[in-house]
This record gives C-alpha cells, sequence and structure tokens, in this order.
C-alpha cells in the first residue's frame, strides 16, 4: 500500500532525478500559517465528504488564506494522476477506479460551504476512454441542481487521447468557465509538461469558444521555471489568437528538491509588466502575481470578467 505522505511513494516517477536546490523565497511569497476558524470549518467539510482538494494535493501557498473564507478547490476523479509534470506536487500512478458518488457530495459540500463561485479540477485520467469528461459533466450537473445560484469554473486536463466527443460532453454541462492551463511556453514542455502538447492544449481552448461563444475560457502560465520575456508574450499572443478571456500568471514554486528547478524569482514590478501587457493585448481579465494560481479570488475575477464582458459588449 503506497504512502502518498512519502515523497518517494508519491513521486517514484522522480526518483532518479537529479537533487535541485530549493532556494530562499523572496520576502514577497510570504504567507501565513493556516490557524483561523474558518480554515477548520472547511478542512472539517471536506474530511466530512471525503473530497481531495488541490489545494492540498498541490501544496498551494494561498490554502490558509482561502479556506479560512470557506474557498476550496475541488479535486475530483481521484488524487492520483497518470502524468508526471516535473513541476506537479500532485501524486502520480495508477488511479481507483471513479466513485460514482463523488459528483453528489461535492455538490453538498458546495452547498454547505455555500459558495457563490466554485471550481472544480482533477487529476488526468489517461486511463479512462474519455478522459473522465463524463464525470465532470455529471458533477457540474449535480453542484448545478443543489446550488442553483452557484456559478460553476471547472479547470479541466487536456483530453489528449480521447474522441473529440469528451469535449463536447463537458461544454455541454454549461460550466460558466472553462479553464485548461498552458502552464509554461512551448520550448519547455519537453522538460516541464513532458505528457503534454502545446498546440493540442491551446487548440482545445479555441474548441471550446468554436461549441458555445458564450463560455467563458481561462488559461495559466507559471513563471520562473527557465522562459524568458519575448516567450511569454508570444504565449499571450497565442492564446488571445484562440479567443481565451482570462490570463493567470503566478510564480513557481518548488515542491521538493526532485521537481523541476525554480530558474529565478519574478519581480512583482515584472508581474506588473506582464499584468499591462496582457490587458493590452485584448484580455478581459488578467492575473499577475507572485502568488497568482488558477483558482485564487476566482469567485471575485468571475465577477471582474463578466463586468469586462458587459462593459465591452457595451461599447460596441
Amino acid at each position: 500500500m503506497r504512502d502518498l505522505k512519502i515523497p518517494e511513494q508519491r513521486h517514484p516517477e522522480k526518483a532518479h532525478r537529479p537533487v535541485n536546490p530549493q532556494p530562499k523565497k523572496p520576502s514577497w511569497i510570504r504567507v501565513k500559517a493556516p490557524v483561523s476558524d474558518g480554515y477548520k470549518k472547511t478542512a472539517a467539510i471536506m474530511r466530512e465528504h471525503k473530497l481531495t482538494t488541490v489545494c492540498e494535493e498541490a501544496g498551494c501557498p494561498n490554502a490558509g488564506e482561502c479556506w479560512s473564507q470557506g474557498h476550496a478547490t475541488m479535486m475530483i476523479m481521484g488524487e492520483i494522476c497518470t502524468r508526471g509534470c516535473t513541476f506537479c506536487n500532485v501524486a502520480t500512478g495508477r488511479p481507483d477506479t471513479l466513485d460514482v458518488f463523488e459528483p453528489g457530495r461535492v455538490a453538498d459540500a458546495v452547498q454547505k460551504l455555500g459558495l457563490k463561485h466554485v471550481v472544480i479540477t482533477s487529476v488526468d485520467r489517461d486511463d479512462l476512454d474519455d478522459g473522465g469528461a463524463d464525470h465532470f459533466a455529471q458533477t457540474i450537473r449535480a453542484v448545478r441542481h443543489r446550488s442553483p445560484d452557484t456559478t460553476i469554473e471547472i479547470l479541466t486536463p487536456d483530453f489528449l487521447k480521447c474522441d473529440p466527443s469528451a469535449l463536447e460532453t463537458v461544454v455541454a454541462a454549461k460550466p460558466d468557465v472553462f479553464n485548461h492551463n498552458l502552464e509554461t511556453v512551448p520550448a519547455l514542455y519537453q522538460e516541464v509538461r513532458p505528457g503534454a502538447r502545446y498546440f493540442h492544449s491551446l487548440r482545445l481552448l479555441q474548441r471550446v469558444k468554436e461549441l458555445d461563444p458564450s463560455m467563458f475560457t481561462k488559461s495559466g502560465i507559471m513563471v520562473g521555471l527557465g522562459e524568458d520575456r519575448v516567450q511569454v508574450l508570444q504565449v499571450m499572443d497565442d492564446m488571445r489568437s484562440a479567443g481565451i478571456d482570462f490570463l493567470t500568471v503566478g510564480q513557481y514554486l518548488q515542491p521538493t528538491p526532485q521537481h523541476h528547478r525554480v530558474d529565478r524569482f519574478i519581480t512583482p514590478e515584472e508581474f506588473e509588466s506582464y499584468e499591462k501587457s496582457a490587458y493590452n493585448k485584448g484580455f478581459l481579465m488578467v492575473s499577475a502575481t507572485p502568488l497568482t494560481r488558477s483558482s485564487y479570488h476566482a469567485g471575485d475575477d468571475f465577477a471582474r470578467l463578466r463586468s469586462a464582458r458587459q462593459a465591452k459588449l457595451a461599447k460596441g
């Protein structure tokens, strides 16, 4: 029996990778320990419903802040991923069978937390014919049934090995925001995201817009992996060509010495410059800060995203 709390068992694919010393974090990447009553209440609801969160599995630095406000990002389809991305702290291996009761438990937790906006993500499930698309759709429908006023944001895998109908199944379930992260620049894909394909991920997001032009699309990248500014700006251009509405840019933080090294820490001033460039390229919403993550302040950002679209339509 694997113990996923032990790094060697959590990431067997990284056992022979070189050790990369983890550099000291600069002053602008410091977060408080999660000790609030709100945090404990959220944790209790997650445990009561036997739910996995990406906040915990990926070691998100914002978990204390978000959970204290009752905001947790649900991670469906188990806690073991079929991919072995070199940046990611989610466990790798052969996943368990899907839990048919999970969509209902997610919906119940969303209702108990009183969420106005929920983010639902998953591990990659290359072992499933549809990549877990139907499970995503069932979860969206279950949340919509229990909490009809809650807006739903999904962060999906790339469905790389699936029939095109898999994506159609998810889009047909009508999430409010469809997010799929490109993660990094094309030149770093072989090292950082070896199981994925940059242009496939880009095309996935473009197809969402073709299937439902009214659906908001979102994608994000990490910086500090070894990319340069020109490469980041090119990714922005590619995203805008695919019609992506919302861009997130955050600092990569190294989970363990066996993970991809931190090339450097990007300064807050550089993040401000990225944000300005992205808005100039036509994104409706941009979040670019050292601690930005896909679901960080997602509810507030969704409200701003919707307002930005309305303002743009009003201008004609």
